[in-house]
């Protein structure tokens, strides 16, 4: 089993990295949050998930290794495999999913393509008690006032406009100005989609 892999980025995509190590180009499939953190790097260290099956060894890199423990709770959901839960990742960022997970904010799983109302659900429920333990120890901040910012999605959502932009420009006014008010959030919102 592999911890992480570090050398020297010789292709990066927004799904795979080639990573030459001691002669050895090592293919890890990423999400696209680590391709973010990897952008103009020319080195780097993945923490690895190797995941294999009969007919495939496939190897997972993050660029951290909470990005990494999220990836190996959503595969042990049952009908979440590798790919799914990469996907996950990618529409989501970490903190979001964490906190899509804990709140129990099934619209904004089923956002995920390929994810459906049943799988949603089923990703709370098995991962809930998983995901609060492991809030305890991780510093994650969860929005001051989880109103705001449904009272502006559904806003959005009945001005027409699809409820995954709207998600992603919403929480970014929220992190760049955290007391926004609701009709603050809607008029940002609305210059962004």
């Amino acid at each position: 089993m592999y911890e992480f892999i570090s050398g020297k980025i010789s292709q990066t995509t927004p799904a795979y990295v080639i990573l030459e190590n001691q002669g050895i180009g090592y293919f890890i499939n990423i999400s696209l949050f680590t391709f973010e953190a990897l952008k103009d790097k020319e080195e780097a260290t993945l923490f690895i998930h190797e995941h294999i099956r009969e007919d495939a060894h496939a190897l997972y890199g993050f660029n951290d290794t909470r990005e990494r423990d999220l990836f190996e709770l959503l595969i042990s959901v049952s009908g979440i495999g590798a790919n799914t839960a990469r996907m996950m990742l990618s529409s989501l960022s970490p903190d979001e999913l964490h906190i899509a997970i804990s709140t129990e904010n099934v619209n904004q799983i089923k956002s995920v393509k390929g994810i459906g109302l049943k799988t949603a659900q089923r990703v709370i429920v098995e991962l809930k008690d998983k995901i609060g333990k492991a809030s305890e120890t991780q510093n994650l901040h969860l929005p001051e006032d989880n109103t705001k910012v449904e009272e502006a999605l559904s806003a959005l959502v009945m001005l027409g406009f699809s409820k995954g932009p709207s998600q992603k420009a919403v929480n970014k006014i929220l992190k760049d100005k955290p007391g926004s008010k609701v009709e603050e959030i809607i008029k940002q919102a609305l210059k962004m989609l």
